[in-house]
């Protein structure tokens, strides 16, 4: 089958591969995603404007690797890290990856590798570069799913990530 571009746009490529059709990147197609909690026991979670999805998301902080300029050959470790620091304000001691897979597999072409990170600290401001938008949000471990329920209730919404990221997070505590 020949592989065939529908559109392309600045940052989108729309694809047709027989009768599948599909988005790609324009330059990267790899992600990371970062889940941690801090040493209070509270998950550190990301709220953005997503017009895609009709308004403001929650998320855990995550971008895409190598896109800054001069980072295009990143490694996925520094990227967990600048992406954290950047979103969030919080750095970490270290960071476990955890798998990769494609988030949307149905619709695009994107991998995103998972990482969990270790003894976060808050050392400086988040809320992401200057073209984003992003609220941080600590929210604690034992009232996130109460928390995430209110947030829907008013309309909000939540990232399916959200949920793997918090069974990745709870298999860790021992049950008592």
């Amino acid at each position: 089958m020949s592989i065939e571009v529908l559109y392309s746009g600045k940052y989108l490529r729309l694809m047709r591969n027989g009768r599948w059709e599909y988005v790609q990147r324009v330059t990267r197609d790899h992600a990371v995603i970062i889940i941690g909690l801090t040493p209070q026991q509270e998950v550190v979670l990301i709220e953005q404007l997503r017009i895609p999805a009709g308004g403001k998301v929650i998320e855990w902080p995550a971008g895409l690797v190598g896109d800054a300029a001069g980072s295009e050959h990143e490694s996925l470790d520094r990227t967990a890290r600048r992406e954290l620091l950047e979103e969030t304000g919080y750095e970490a001691e270290s960071y476990d990856q955890i798998f990769s897979g494609p988030p949307s597999p149905g619709i695009a072409s994107e991998t995103i590798t998972w990482f969990r990170a270790h003894g976060l600290q808050k050392t400086g401001p988040g809320g992401g570069e200057s073209s984003e938008d992003i609220t941080v949000h600590i929210v604690p471990l034992c009232d996130v799913d109460d928390w995430l329920d209110r947030w829907q209730a008013k309309g909000g919404r939540v990232d399916a990530k959200v949920y793997a990221g918090l069974y990745f997070l709870l298999r860790e505590i021992p049950a008592d």
